[in-house]
């Protein structure tokens, strides 16, 4: 298991880490969270279209920097640590990867450039998003592209230029293009636990669309292990942020004449988070090797997905309880991480959907 960085690696955190401590404090999340599109534009330009963030991933020959998974882990990893608002999750990471994924080389070359400059804000529509298995199952297409069908789920659709969509053409999956303004196209915002992550229940009603690409049910694991070990590498950002200002809290408040710090007890529940913590980062960091090595454990993504979750609600629960009252209340910032926290825990499947997916792999490869 390797998870070292090349110093060209550890300048990119560098770098991201300083812009989003600048661009997303807690008083902007707050912000952004209680407003209707959920982001601020002029941030997202200077992040993606200046400090080409969206592109970190994608290659060079459709405008991103050339990374690749890890590279991506690092970027959402500091958005995790930050409660960054904006569409990175559904556009870059679940969009952009659905590009490389299944899409035509033309429609490549003309989509992925306004995606890696944030230019074009784009979703990744799934009627399923708790496995791979479920997947177009409520979303069906017809010869001329016409779609038909409700997705529960999708993350940033009201803001999205551009849908792609996931449906069933007769007997395969095929990734069609819906514009934002396509007739028959209904985005319906949800009330949600986490409002820094808007969520809408899209329908289509004979809504018109373009056939890009196909899916095989090969190429949809390898887009939802990109997706999961994008979405660990947040959550390993989150927790690690949680940990961080609890045991700052535990160091600053006194009882009896001494830092609630001091107490065994204490010292003992954040030696165990620190060590869950430790664990779900290496595993995470790990399952992003193997999809750039397009080698290892074919089971690392969801390993990552799952330890990653149940460290996040580690953090989040001690976080909460080991600041006493003032953690329940509205004024203090760690219920936002709380319920990214949940959110993320069921998004792309639960902990134990992932150990039932590795469990199915483990025993497919044997």
């Amino acid at each position: 298991m390797h998870i070292e960085f090349s110093p060209e690696q550890q300048l990119l955190r560098d770098i991201v880490s300083r812009a989003l401590r600048e661009k997303s404090p807690a008083t902007a999340v707050r912000e952004q969270m209680a407003s209707d599109r959920g982001y601020d534009p002029a941030v997202w330009q200077e992040l993606c279209g200046d400090a080409g963030l969206a592109g970190v991933h994608l290659p060079e020959a459709y405008g991103g920097a050339g990374g690749g998974a890890v590279e991506l882990g690092i970027v959402a990893e500091e958005m995790g640590r930050t409660l960054f608002c904006g569409p990175f999750l559904a556009s870059a990471v679940m969009a952009g990867g659905a590009l490389l994924e299944a899409a035509n080389e033309a429609d490549r070359a003309e989509l992925l450039p306004g995606i890696a400059t944030g230019a074009t804000i784009a979703t990744l529509v799934l009627d399923d998003l708790n496995s791979p298995v479920g997947v177009g199952g409520s979303i069906a297409a017809t010869v001329d592209g016409v779609l038909s069908g409700t997705a529960a789920m999708v993350v940033d659709a009201h803001v999205a230029d551009l849908l792609l969509v996931v449906a069933k053409g007769g007997s395969s999956l095929g990734l069609y293009a819906v514009e934002a303004d396509a007739s028959g196209l209904d985005i319906a915002p949800l009330e949600v636990v986490d409002q820094t992550r808007k969520l809408s229940r899209v329908t289509f009603s004979d809504t018109p669309s373009r056939e890009i690409g196909q899916l095989t049910r090969q190429s949809l694991n390898r887009l939802w292990d990109r997706v999961c070990s994008a979405l660990a590498h947040e959550m390993i950002g989150g927790a690690q942020h949680l940990f961080e200002s609890t045991v700052a809290y535990t160091k600053q408040r006194f009882q009896f004449g001494r830092p609630i710090g001091s107490f065994q007890a204490l010292k003992h529940r954040c030696a165990d988070l620190l060590l869950e913590i430790e664990l779900a980062r290496a595993v995470t960091y790990h399952s992003a090797r193997c999809l750039d090595a397009r080698e290892g454990e074919p089971y690392a993504a969801s390993m990552a997905k799952a330890a990653a979750a149940d460290a996040y609600m580690s953090a989040a629960r001690a976080a909460i309880q080991l600041r006493g009252g003032i953690g329940f209340t509205w004024e203090n910032d760690t219920h936002l991480w709380f319920k990214r926290a949940k959110g993320s825990e069921v998004l792309f499947g639960t902990p134990a959907i992932h150990r039932e997916r590795m469990m199915t792999l483990l025993e497919s490869a044997a």
